[in-house]
This record gives structure tokens, sequence and C-alpha cells, in this order.
């Protein structure tokens, strides 16, 4: 296989593991210091799989499904962009929702020892929606709790509020300075950086 073929085959792999999971072979997906960022948990890779593992565990329903893939390579490292949907289940006053969330993981890649492994992830999100799963059901949300939450995933961060989660407010989107900074540190990242995150936003 060659390059860009076996990163693809790691993006694949982090949705069919970490669904399924299969929290072994999910760990393989990562380098040792790898970092996951998403709306309700920012943080090591070691530390994702424990909390995911203790949701899953107690029937969080998160699930992914993604579409084509791009990867910017350059010698041992790559940007991986992939298109994606997170699928999250729960319930918001008492009634049984769906949100669907849709964007792109934006990952940075790294080869060592011949592996290739993320170094990053951080997904960009686009839009989102709720839908109650009894059709005939009229949800009432908050609507200052609701327009609280940036446009790109204001469903899936009500959601997730209301199940406890704390949500994080400045993540990347379709448009505006968060994901333009992200895109300016890819190129960064791929012409040598000795971080996959900017000075400014480098975890301390």
């Amino acid at each position: 296989m060659n390059d860009q073929a076996q990163i693809i085959e790691v993006v694949q792999n982090w949705a069919l593991w970490r669904d399924a999971g299969d929290w072994e072979r999910f760990r393989t997906v990562w380098h040792d210091d790898g970092w996951m960022t998403a709306t309700w948990f920012q943080g090591p890779a070691a530390e994702f799989i424990k909390v995911s593992k203790a949701g899953f565990d107690k029937g969080v329903s998160i699930l992914h499904f993604l579409g084509g893939s791009s990867v910017d390579l350059k010698g041992s490292r790559a940007v991986a962009q992939t298109k994606m949907t997170i699928s999250q289940r729960g319930d918001v006053d008492k009634e049984v929702v769906d949100v669907v969330c849709t964007g792109r993981f934006f990952d940075f890649f790294e080869k060592r020892s011949e592996k290739w492994g993320i170094v990053r992830r951080q997904p960009i999100y686009e839009k989102d929606r709720m839908d109650p799963l009894d059709p005939s059901a009229k949800l009432k949300l908050d609507p200052d709790l609701l327009g609280s939450f940036p446009e790109g995933y204001r469903h899936l961060a009500y959601l997730q509020t209301r199940l406890g989660f704390k949500i994080k407010q400045d993540l990347p989107q379709l448009k505006g300075p968060a994901v333009e900074r992200l895109y300016r540190h890819g190129k960064a990242w791929l012409d040598g950086a000795p971080s996959p995150f900017p000075e400014e936003d480098r975890p301390r």
C-alpha cells in the first residue's frame, strides 16, 4: 500500500474500531503522544480512549460515518481531511432525539518506525440538526441555550449539555478564524513545525 492508502485506512479504522468498542485496536491508530479534540473532550488520546470506553459501557450512543478523504503528504508527515457525520442519540426534555452533525476530520499524521499514526485530530463542524425519534413529538428547545453555542454544532452541543457534558465553544466551523488558523497550521506541520499545534493553542 502507498502512504496515502495507509493513512486513509487508519482514518477508517478509527471510526470502525471506536464505534464498535474495539479499544485495543483503537489504540493502534494513535501515536503515543496523540491528542484528541471534540466538543466534549480535549486531551491525550489515551485519556480519550478511557472516557470513551466508560461512556460506551454506560450506553452513550455516539457513532460516526465517513465519506471521502484527501491527503496532503510531505515526507514523513501528512494532513488528512475526511468528510464525516457524527450521530448522537439521547434524551432532551423527556424526548429521545438524534443529532447529526456534518463536517470533516482534520488529522495531523506522522510516520514513525514505518507506521503512520494520528498525532492530532481536530474535527471541523459544518452544520447539524436535531430530530425526535417520535415523528409526532414537538421539541421545545431553550432558545437562549441553543443560541449560546456556535452555529456549526449548536444542536450537538445542546444535547451534550443536557447529558451533562461541558462544551468547548471556539472549535473550527465551515468558515471563520478558527478554521483558517487550523488550515495554516496544517501547512506549517507539513513544512516541519515542531508541534501539531500553533504556539498559542499548544496544550500546557
